[in-house]
């Protein structure tokens, strides 16, 4: 690791808030294409080498609008550059909100922050004012690059914190135009390989956001891990899927991928099912990035497609079920790719493809990776055994000034909170969460988030929320209600609460099921017993 004095950062904000080296995970740079140079931007790797290379005229960028060549992202990328050094002031170091829809200009934006030594934070589009506050708070952020179509909730955020000064929105042809005035040369800040690039922020089951910090090494180490080993990308590739550039899974996958490959992207504003299997019949995708619950769905539609194109499909975000591996299989004869990643870690670490392929289990640990499961002293067990998902490699936790790190970085290991089963042959077999996350349809939701909005409705007197399995999304979000006296025997609340909860967090987190109950199970203590709740047989209906 880095000198303090070697950072390229003028701004130290990240740097003084890494977690401690006594409490960081061991990391492994066992493989040759990891041995980077000290002095690093990724930025210059995915873009500016691949034109040096000749890729130049090469389809970079495939969306909703229109294409752009490797050419003209770099012209894009270094005109927004531009804007955020000589217009808004930015120095390297400085934290720069994104909030949008895939599209070439978030693709664009992001490059920018990057090559002129920014820290990006790339927002998932769906978020809401309440939770773009606390985001905002949390990373300190200076600047932010916003779709005009999502701009209403980030002004809110902003009205209730004082960080954050420029903003600039495209889409409405305020950036772009700022952009026309930029020259389309850049010369990228002179970063360390581990100088944090980027804030991604997850949510822990106490609803309080955590930031993972990840250096320019790490966004080339995932390629280089994933993209090489797993998926040998190649320049012929063609990426599509459903992630949002705000998700590590989908940043990976939809931007840094194909281009470490100097392959091309697909990139679908508004992933609805029929638009990603436009997006393989129109423009010849290769392979599709999705969550399992998109599989089930896009199974019944692909008769009425073209998919000749298509040669691998990876589902991540959610076990994977063999019911849903064998009817993608019998529908399209590719066998899915199935994956754990965790935003600490930046993408997937335990995988399979091709004849490694194990219907219902994870997989192996990716080159340059290892892992195993523990028992409650954090020691290895042997294969045969079940126990806490441990991992190490290229990347791992860095939580921005958290305590939570403790719990994640353990006896050098990343500790990611599932609990998996170990077989002789060397593969790992999900079992479950090992907290309050629930898991759905590929989402990460805390439960005590909303818990959190349910509460502020005047009919909630109490409430508590779990996951409960579904066929379809694998979980669903559960909400057990204590309402009150007035509002207790009315049909039309569940329908108002789940309103509610949309309008208040990401409507993803909406409770799916809502249950009216007098009162819920406690401890002596007055602590919620949530494992009664998730073992009731009572069910409401799913809305």
């Amino acid at each position: 690791m880095q000198n303090a004095t070697e950072s390229g950062h003028l701004d130290r904000f990240a740097l003084e808030r890494l977690p401690p080296a006594d409490q960081q995970p061991e990391f492994l740079f066992t493989l040759p294409e990891l041995g980077y140079p000290q002095r690093l931007n990724c930025a210059v790797t995915l873009i500016d080498e691949a034109i040096a290379e000749g890729h130049g005229d090469r389809t970079a960028i495939i969306d909703d609008t229109g294409t752009w060549t490797y050419r003209q992202l770099s012209d894009w990328t270094n005109r927004i550059a531009g804007v955020l050094t000589a217009r808004f002031g930015l120095v390297p170091g400085n934290r720069v909100l994104l909030r949008g829809t895939n599209s070439r200009m978030l693709a664009a934006c992001w490059l920018a922050t990057i090559k002129a030594g920014g820290i990006a934070v790339t927002t998932m589009p769906m978020l809401r004012a309440t939770e773009l506050t606390a985001i905002i708070e949390k990373g300190s952020i200076q600047f932010a690059l916003c779709e005009h179509a999502l701009l209403d909730d980030l002004e809110k955020a902003r009205a209730e914190t004082t960080s954050i000064g420029e903003v600039a929105t495209w889409g409405d042809g305020d950036l772009e135009a700022k952009a026309q005035l930029e020259s389309g040369h850049f010369s990228a800040a002179d970063t360390h390989r581990d100088d944090v690039c980027l804030l991604a922020f997850t949510s822990g089951t106490t609803g309080a956001p955590k930031a993972t910090m990840h250096f320019h090494r790490d966004v080339l180490a995932m390629a280089d891990v994933v993209g090489r080993h797993l998926l040998h990308t190649s320049p012929a590739d063609r990426y599509t899927g459903s992630p949002p550039l705000g998700f590590t899974f989908g940043l990976g996958a939809l931007l840094v991928f194909p281009l470490r490959f100097r392959a091309s992207t697909i990139m679908v504003g508004a992933p609805k099912p029929a638009r990603l299997l436009d997006a393989v019949q129109d423009h010849g995708a290769t392979c599709i990035f999705t969550a399992p619950t998109m599989y089930r769905t896009l199974a019944g539609l692909v008769d009425d497609y073209d998919l000749a194109s298509l040669v691998r499909c990876v589902s991540a975000g959610e076990p994977l079920p063999v019911a849903t591996f064998d009817l993608w299989r019998d529908k399209t004869g590719i066998a899915l790719i199935d994956g754990i990643g965790a935003t600490e870690m930046i993408h997937i670490f335990i995988s399979a493809a091709g004849e490694q392929i194990r219907p219902g289990a994870t997989g192996k640990p990716l080159p340059g990776y290892i892992a195993c499961v523990l028992d409650d002293d954090n020691r290895p067990l042997p294969p045969g055994s079940s126990g806490r998902l441990a991992v190490k490699g290229p990347t791992g936790c860095r939580y921005l000034d958290d305590e939570r790190q403790r719990i994640y970085a353990v006896a050098g290991w990343n500790v990611t909170g599932d609990r998996y089963h170990l077989d002789e042959d060397g593969y790992f077999w999900f079992e479950a969460r090992a907290d309050d996350m629930i898991v759905s349809s590929g989402y990460n939701i805390s439960g005590p988030e909303v818990e959190a909005a349910l509460l502020r409705h005047e009919a909630v007197i109490e409430c508590a929320v779990v996951g409960v399995p579904d066929d379809e999304r694998g979980n669903i979000v559960k909400a057990f209600v204590v309402a009150c006296s007035q509002r207790r025997n009315d049909p039309t609340l569940a329908r108002e609460l789940q309103d509610f909860v949309k309008h208040s967090i990401a409507p993803y987190k909406y409770p799916r099921a809502v249950q009216f109950v007098d009162s819920l199970p406690k401890t002596p203590s007055g602590k919620i017993q949530r494992f009664r709740l998730r073992a009731s047989t009572f069910r409401a209906d799913t809305l």
